[in-house]
This record gives C-alpha cells, structure tokens and sequence, in this order.
C-alpha cells in the first residue's frame, strides 16, 4: 500500500553494539543504586533475596513451565491489542514486536505500581507509537480490549456464588445452595436472573459508551466487523486467558496445593475481586489475603500464603526482565528510556488531570443539586404566596358586594 506511514520509532542510536554498551553500563549503574539504598536503609537487596528463595523452593520444571506460559499471556494479549489498532489505523503500519513492548511495559509497571499506572503509561505510549492517535481513541481501544475480560468474568463470578458455601471475603455463611444445584428449575432462574442483571449492566454501560463513542469511534472501528473482532480479539484474548489458568495450576502444583477447577477459578475470582479495590503496588498485600480466604477449603494459610507470594514475586520479576529485553530490542536503550520516561509522566500527569475531572464533575452535580434545592424552595414559597393572594382575594368582592 503507497500510503501507508511507519510506525513511529523513538530509536536514537542505529548501532546496536553501543546499545549494549550502554546496557552494561545501565546494569553497573543499578548496582551502584543497591549499594547506595542499601546504605540509606532501603533494602531492596533483601527484595531481591526473598525472590530469591522463592524462586529456589520451586522445582525447575514448574519455574519454566509457569513462565513460559506466562510469557504466552502477555504475547497473545498483545496480539489482541494488535488486531484492535491495526483495525482503527489502517493507514499506519503498526509492527506486532512494538506492541508487544509497550504491552510488556504495561505489565512490568502494573506489577509494583498503584492504581494500575502501567495501563495509562500503555495508552500513552501508543499515542506516541500510531501516527495520528490520539488518546480519546487509544481510550476506546483499550475498552474494546476488556471486553473479553468482562464477558469472561461473568460466568466466573456465577460459578462461585454457587458453589462456594463459604463467602470468601466475609467468612461468613452463604445461603445452603445444595436445593439450588439439585432443582433444575431453580438453576434456570438463576440463570434467566442474571442475564436480565447483564442486559441492564449492558445498557447502562453502553449508554455512558456512546457518549465518547464519537469522539473516540475510531478506536473501536473493528467492532464494525464482528467476524474480525472474533478472530483477531477474542479468540487471542481467550488464549491469553486460558495461559493464565495454566500459570495459576502450575504454581499451585509447585506448592502442593491440589489442582483443580474449582481451586483455579477461585484464585481467578480472588485475584480480580483484588485487582479492583487495591491500591497497593501491584496489589501486594490484598491478593494474598484474598487469595488465603479462597483456598481457604484446600490448603492451610501459611501455604496459600506462600503460594500468592512466590508466584507475584516470580511472575513480576519476570515481566520485568522481559520487559527490559524486549524495549532494548525494539527501541534500542536510549529510545526505549526515553520513551516510557515521557509515557510514565505523561501518565501521572494524566491520572492527575482525571481525578480533577471527577472532583470537578462532583462540584458541578453538588452546585446543581443546590441549586435545583434552591428552585424548588422558591417555587414552593411562590405557591404559598399565591395561595395566601387567592385566600385573600374575594375580600373585595365580598365588600362590593354588600355594598
């Protein structure tokens, strides 16, 4: 195609021996950084250590298997992300290995930051990356790319309303389900229930998604063509979803915690359940009580425990090394600093700019509700004032006429 623009690329140095170079003298650097935390109190080399052992108290076999597959997760789900942009910029030429970087850096960065702060440093990088992008639109894209997730977690959340008897985050007693799973009827209830909740969920979402859908659309021109979207985002995002299962069973193994359905689809549930209200660095913290309160029913704490540690603490180190190789590969090292430099600012400055949005649009709706309180008022006084004009009124007439 003539008209097709390349990507943008923030590469500064063409020589990729110096690019290397300034690799190992990045890494001499870190260890000098070590050192001088170390001094001021800061042990990360502890941090280190304790990923350290945990990597240790895991069979080889199972640290391969579990990051292979972990790796397979960030790769399909950037393939996903792929078809969706390559959908709303036909025009750019958009290389999978770029995506696939910026994706990675997303992650690395979600996996020790609060308030997923990886997911605004990924929009902005690839408003950096597309030529003609702009953030609207990238935001649009980036609500295509969950759609997967939140279809995926419906059933998973009915899944375990039904047959948990133990309510994970309260402990306390759920209703006895053991009527609902023998009557076939009741089950259709259920079922005819919660998909009338999801239909009401739809619109409403989708009543606040038409309100950006034009000024964003582009972001979201792939669901013109469902057949695309199902090939080149769902069925991607699905691959992506099940190799995160298969990282949740082989980390589970490795602590001798039984493997089955159920214990992975509570630990699915707990960790979104987690990802949702925490706003610890990479959640830390939240996930490993939810996490102990799911498998609460097959392991002792302690275990469950070291389980959620080891595989965060293992996992996040690898979406950091990963990250790293492949932003040096891609971008080269001073292009690729540069760039999640002027993205990770770029995205605190943005969460900024979002969290004044919505103080802003909370004054604006107190002010309207005074206000509204305020006219109400005044037309109930204006009432009243008319009623005591009409009370007061035949009082003439009356003298008219009697005289």
């Amino acid at each position: 195609m003539s008209g097709v623009t390349a990507t943008v690329s923030p590469l500064r140095d063409a020589s990729r021996p110096r690019r290397f170079l300034k690799l190992l003298a990045w890494a001499a650097g870190i260890g000098v950084v070590l050192v001088v935390c170390r001094l001021l109190g800061f042990n990360v080399w502890g941090w280190l250590q304790e990923v350290w052992d945990q990597v240790k108290a895991i069979p080889i076999e199972y640290l391969i298997a579990g990051l292979f597959f972990q790796t397979l997760q960030t790769m399909f789900t950037a393939l996903a992300w792929l078809g969706i942009l390559r959908a709303a910029y036909p025009d750019v030429k958009i290389e999978y290995r770029a995506i696939l970087a910026a994706y990675a850096v997303s992650v690395a960065l979600n996996g020790f930051l609060p308030a997923n702060m990886g997911t605004f440093v990924l929009l902005l990088m690839l408003v950096a990356l597309i030529p003609g992008a702009g953030f609207p639109g990238i935001v649009a894209a980036y609500l295509v790319q969950k759609i997967f997730f939140t279809v995926i977690m419906v059933p998973v959340y009915l899944y375990l309303f039904v047959t948990n008897p133990e309510m994970p985050v309260t402990g306390s007693r759920s209703p006895d389900f053991g009527r609902i799973r023998d009557n076939p009827v009741l089950w259709i209830v259920i079922i005819g229930a919660a998909a009338v909740l999801l239909v009401i969920l739809c619109r409403v979402l989708w009543r606040q998604l038409k309100k950006l859908w034009e000024k964003a659309k582009v972001g979201g021109a792939i669901l013109n063509t469902p057949r695309k979207y199902f090939t080149r985002v769902f069925a991607p995002s699905l691959a992506g979803w099940i190799a995160k299962l298969f990282v949740i069973g082989i980390f589970l193994a490795a602590y001798k915690i039984p493997v089955t359905f159920h214990t992975i689809m509570s630990v699915v549930g707990s960790n979104s359940i987690a990802n949702t209200v925490s706003v610890t660095p990479g959640g830390v913290g939240v996930n490993q009580a939810m996490n102990v309160a799911a498998l609460s029913d097959v392991t002792d704490a302690t275990t469950a425990t070291a389980y959620s540690i080891g595989q965060q603490l293992i996992t996040t180190a690898w979406n950091q090394v990963f990250a790293l190789a492949l932003v040096v590969w891609v971008f080269g090292w001073t292009g690729g600093k540069a760039l999640v430099t002027e993205s990770y600012t770029g995205a605190k400055e943005k969460a900024v700019e979002q969290k004044q949005q919505h103080k802003q649009k909370q004054e604006e709706k107190r002010a309207a509700r005074e206000a509204s309180g305020e006219t109400t008022a005044t037309r109930l006084k204006g009432h009243l004032h008319r009623d005591e004009g009409a009370d007061e009124a035949p009082a003439p007439e009356k003298e008219g006429e009697e005289s």
